[in-house]
């Protein structure tokens, strides 16, 4: 699937393919955009199946698939957040990119999380979706243990298991949402289509491989966020299943340029569930930010 308005393009990196999805500004001149998805059965087309057509009439809109994930290809899966931020930095370098806004959701909030603490020069805001990384432990040490015991298991059963709920993904997919038929019918045809590519999973799998322990997380980032002085915009579904919208609350409070919206009767995807609510905050977000460059003259 192609997104409304977005166009398809390969960049070279590493050796391998990464699938671009891109719309260029009619009238260009704002800071570009540049999404990141998230993980499970994800791509770059789902997670951000609204953007390009949202925000494309001004500013160019770019997202693209992490390895293991979607059509990007011959790159070999990343593992932990701080290894993908920094993949992402090459994406940007090969499509020629600067200076950014950026915006993650779910597994794609902790790599942006990362970038943020590793290469704060690269961006002029964050928008961070039901983030990962800002939390000390699954909902409850049961999920904690057997989450991390099934990423001990070889690769042959572990992926085998993935394939035996291919057959559940429309019932997945609808249960990481607060309504379901606020769920565009494209979105969960991609959705299924991922399940059923070969590899699928494989990115998620070294990514909870990388940062779950068995009593807790270790892509925990609420002792460093502080740190992290580009402006930031969290926006999390009151009733995310997934990620705890109190994780998003608590670091919005620690950093020092934060603010959050939270979404009455909304899920874990935020920017799916709610797209008007979600296009009208990222504009005064990014309004704001841009009338604070003008006033500094930068």
């Amino acid at each position: 699937m192609i997104p409304h308005q977005a166009t398809e393009e390969r960049a070279a990196v590493r050796g391998g393919q990464v699938r671009v999805l891109r719309r260029t500004a009619a009238a260009p001149g704002r800071t570009p955009l540049v999404l990141v998805h998230g993980g499970g059965t994800d791509n770059a087309a789902i997670s951000w199946h609204f953007a390009f057509s949202d925000f494309g009439d001004d500013r160019d809109v770019i997202a693209f698939d992490l390895p293991g994930f979607g059509e990007t290809a011959n790159i070999d899966p990343l593992g932990g957040p701080a290894a993908m931020a920094e993949f992402t930095i090459e994406v940007l370098d090969a499509l020629g990119l600067d200076r950014v806004l950026m915006a993650g959701v779910s597994m794609g909030g902790d790599v942006v999380l990362n970038v943020a603490l590793l290469h704060p020069e690269r961006l002029a805001g964050i928008v961070l979706v039901a983030p990962g990384g800002l939390s000390p432990v699954l909902r409850g040490k049961a999920v904690q243990f057997s989450s991390w015991a099934a990423g001990k298991l070889p690769d042959a059963v572990l992926f085998g298991l993935s394939r035996m709920v291919t057959t559940q993904a429309e019932r997945m997919v609808r249960g990481i949402i607060h309504e379901s038929s606020t769920l565009p019918d494209a979105v969960l045809r991609e959705f299924v289509a991922e399940q059923q590519r070969p590899g699928a999973n494989v990115g998620y799998a070294r990514y909870n491989q990388a940062t779950l322990g068995p009593w807790g997380m270790k892509n925990d980032l609420r002792s460093r966020v502080h740190e992290i002085e580009t402006p930031t915009l969290f926006f999390h579904g009151a009733e995310d299943p997934m990620v705890c919208p109190q994780d998003s609350q608590v670091a919005a409070a620690l950093m020092p340029d934060a603010r959050i919206h939270l979404i009455p009767s909304c899920g874990h995807w935020a920017q799916l569930e709610k797209p008007t609510i979600f296009k009208n905050a990222l504009e005064g977000f990014f309004a704001e930010i841009e009338a604070r460059r003008t006033a500094q003259g930068s």
